[in-house]
C-alpha cells in the first residue's frame, strides 16, 4: 500500500469520504483528490435552510463543526491527502492508467497517474431547454453561491413574487424558505400532484392541502414553456402551457442528472448513471464510482431495477465501501430503499421503498392501506395527526414500501419501515418489532405497527377498505351510501359534502341495522376510520356484503368538507 496511487475525481461528498477513510486505513497510500470548484466538501442539502434563515453564516456549509474551513490545506494537514482545487478532469486514459486534468486558473493540462481511480463527479441540476432560462434572477439551488446570492438579491432588490419550478423535495424546502422571506410563492409542476415519483397521489393531495393552508399557490398539471424578461434582462414572468405567472424571482428544481460523461467517454458501462457492483467498482475493476453520478441497485433486486436517487447519505456510504475495498476490507454496499424525507412547513413527508404507482408499473401483485391517526396517545398535548401508507407483496407478504405525511412524527416510523425493507421483513415482522414505548413518544401499539396490523387484516379478508380517491369516484357516480359512525357532537361540527350520508353513532349501530339498505354499497367512516373499521365488521357480521370503510377517515379526505360549526 505504500506505493498505491489513488486518484479521486470530485470533492463534495463521496470523494472526501473515500479519501479520508482510505488514508486512515492505508496511511502510506498516495491519495490525490481533484475538484473543479474552489469550494470543497460542502453541505448542499442545507442550502434551503440558509435561505430560510435557520442559520445566518453560509460558511457553516463549508466549515467543520468547530469552524475550520475545509480547504486544500485543511485536508492535507488534517486528513493527510492532497487536494487540487480548480482542477478539472477532462479525460480518462484507461490503457495508460492516467487522467488528463486541466488547471482552470492557468489552462495548463497534465496527466496524473493512478493505480486505483474513484469517480465521484456528482450530479448537476437539470436545465430545461426553454427560452429565458438564462435571465437574471433565475436561480438553481445546488451550490452555496446560489443560496448566498439569492438571499442578497431578495434584500437588495426587494423581490416579492417567486415562482418555484418543480414540486420535488427541493421545491418543498424552497417554497417554505421563500415564504419565510415574506414572498408570494407559486409552485409550478407539470405532473398533476406534488412530489411526483416520490409520493402517490392520495398522500400528495394531503400535502397539497397543507401547502395551500400556508398560502403557497399551486399550478399543477402545467408545463413551463418559457421565461419572460424585461429590457434589463431580468425575469418578469413564467409562461406555462396554460397561462403567464408574474415573477421577479424564479427557482428551478426539476431534477438532477448524473455527471457520467467522463465514464461514458472512457467506455465504462452506464445507463442513467454509472453502473457499479456491490463494491462500487465500475466495469473496469480498477475504477470505482460513487455518489450522485451512479445508479444504485434496489435493496431487493428481484423486485425493482436499479434506480437513480441522488442523496448525500448514500454518497457517504459509497465512500466508505470504496475505501474499504481498496484497502482489502470488503464491505459490500447492498443497495438502497429509495428512502427520502422532507419537511413541508409543519409536516413530515417521506417515503421508503416502492410507491403504488411504481408497483403497478413493475407488475407486482400488492395490497395497500392508508392509516391515519395521532403519533402519540390522544391525551398527550403534543399529539399530532399524520398518515401512513403501506404496501406489501401478495405473494410473500413482504413490505414493499411506506409513505408518511402529516404533522406527526413520521420520520421515526419511516426509519423503522426502512429497516424492515432492508432485512426483507413481512407486515407481521414489522408489527412485531420491539419498539420503544412511553406516552411522550408514542402509543402502546405504535402507529407503524397499527398500520401493519390493518394491512395484514386486509390481506386476510378481515378488513375491507376503500381509498379516498375510489370513494370520491363512487360518490360522484351517486351509487353509494356513506355511513357516518361518529358521535353527534362530531357530526355537528363537520360533515361530508355529499347528500347520501346516514349518521348512526357506532354505539347505536347494532340496534339500528334495519335503517340501512342491504342492496346498496355502503362506505363507513369516522374521523380516522378506526370506528369505520369496527362498523364494517359489525355490518359484515350482520350479513351486509357490500360494505367497506374509508381509509384514513375524513382527516385523510383531500376534497370538500362542510365545517358547520366554524
Amino acid at each position: 500500500m505504500s506505493n498505491l496511487r489513488v486518484l479521486i475525481i470530485g470533492g463534495v461528498a463521496c470523494g472526501p469520504k473515500t479519501a479520508s477513510r482510505l488514508k486512515r486505513l492505508c496511511p502510506d497510500a498516495d491519495i490525490t483528490m481533484i475538484e473543479r470548484d474552489r469550494l470543497i466538501s460542502y453541505g448542499a442539502c442545507g442550502l434551503p435552510y440558509y435561505v430560510e434563515g435557520e442559520f445566518l453564516n453560509i460558511n457553516a456549509l463549508t466549515h467543520t463543526q468547530v469552524g475550520l474551513p475545509r480547504t486544500a490545506e485543511f485536508f492535507e494537514k488534517t486528513k493527510g491527502f492532497k487536494v487540487l482545487a480548480r482542477t478539472e478532469a477532462i479525460r480518462i486514459n484507461r490503457s495508460r492508467k492516467t487522467v488528463t486534468v486541466k488547471a482552470l486558473d492557468t489552462g495548463v493540462e497534465s496527466d496524473l497517474p493512478y493505480d486505483k481511480l474513484v469517480i465521484a463527479a456528482g450530479g448537476s441540476a437539470f436545465r430545461p431547454p426553454i427560452p429565458g432560462i438564462d435571465l437574471k434572477n433565475v436561480w438553481f439551488m445546488t451550490h452555496p453561491e446560489h443560496a448566498r446570492t439569492l438571499v442578497e438579491e431578495i434584500a437588495a432588490q426587494g423581490l416579492k413574487n417567486a415562482v418555484m419550478v418543480g414540486a420535488g423535495f427541493i421545491g418543498m424546502e424552497m417554497a417554505e424558505a421563500l415564504m419565510y422571506k415574506d414572498m408570494n410563492v407559486t409552485m409550478v409542476e407539470m405532473f398533476d400532484h406534488v412530489l411526483p415519483g416520490v409520493m402517490d397521489q392520495d398522500l400528495a393531495a394531503y400535502v397539497q392541502l397543507h401547502l395551500e393552508d400556508n398560502d403557497v399557490d399551486l399550478a399543477l398539471g402545467e408545463r413551463v414553456v418559457g421565461l419572460e424578461g424585461d429590457g434589463d434582462g431580468k425575469v418578469t414572468a413564467v409562461k406555462t402551457d396554460q397561462r403567464s405567472i408574474s415573477a421577479d424571482c424564479v427557482v428551478v428544481a426539476v431534477g438532477t442528472r448524473p455527471n457520467d460523461e467522463l465514464a461514458r467517454e472512457a467506455g465504462l458501462f452506464c445507463d442513467r448513471g454509472i453502473l457499479i457492483n456491490n463494491n462500487c467498482q465500475t466495469s473496469d475493476p480498477d475504477i470505482y464510482a460513487g455518489g450522485d453520478c451512479v445508479l444504485n441497485r434496489f435493496i431487493n433486486k428481484t423486485v425493482a431495477p436499479p434506480m437513480y436517487v441522488p442523496l448525500g447519505s448514500t454518497a457517504n456510504k459509497h465512500g466508505r465501501t470504496i475505501a474499504n475495498h481498496i484497502a482489502g476490507q470488503q464491505t459490500p454496499f447492498p443497495g438502497i430503499n429509495g428512502t427520502g424525507v422532507v419537511k413541508v412547513f409543519d409536516y413530515t413527508v417521506g417515503r421508503t421503498g416502492l410507491t403504488e404507482a411504481m408497483a403497478k408499473k413493475l407488475g407486482i401483485a400488492y395490497e395497500s392501506i392508508v392509516w391515519g391517526g395521532p403519533d402519540r396517545p390522544h391525551y398527550m398535548k403534543n399529539a399530532r395527526y399524520f398518515l401512513i401508507k403501506m404496501l406489501a407483496s401478495k405473494r410473500d407478504r413482504k413490505v414493499l414500501g411506506v409513505q408518511v405525511a402529516g404533522a406527526g412524527d413520521g420520520a421515526k416510523r419511516l426509519d423503522v419501515a426502512a429497516g424492515t425493507l432492508y432485512y426483507g421483513g413481512t407486515v407481521e415482522d414489522l408489527a412485531d418489532i420491539d419498539l420503544a414505548y412511553a406516552p411522550p413518544f408514542g402509543p402502546p401499539i405504535d402507529p407503524i405497527a397499527v398500520c401493519a396490523h390493518v394491512l395484514s387484516n386486509k390481506m386476510d379478508g378481515i378488513a375491507r377498505s376503500i381509498s379516498v380517491y375510489d370513494a370520491k369516484e363512487r360518490m360522484d357516480q351517486g351509487d353509494v351510501l356513506l355511513l357516518d359512525v361518529r358521535e353527534p357532537d362530531e357530526n355537528k361540527m363537520l360533515k361530508m359534502a355529499y347528500d347520501k350520508v346516514v349518521h348512526i353513532p357506532l354505539g347505536s349501530l347494532r340496534e339500528r341495522l334495519n335503517e340501512l339498505p342491504r342492496d346498496k354499497d355502503i362506505i363507513t367512516f369516522c374521523k380516522i376510520s378506526l370506528r369505520g373499521y369496527e362498523a364494517q365488521r359489525i355490518l359484515q357480521a350482520a350479513g351486509f356484503d357490500r360494505v367497506w370503510f374509508m381509509e384514513g377517515g375524513h382527516e385523510a379526505w383531500p376534497f370538500e368538507l362542510d365545517y358547520l360549526g366554524m
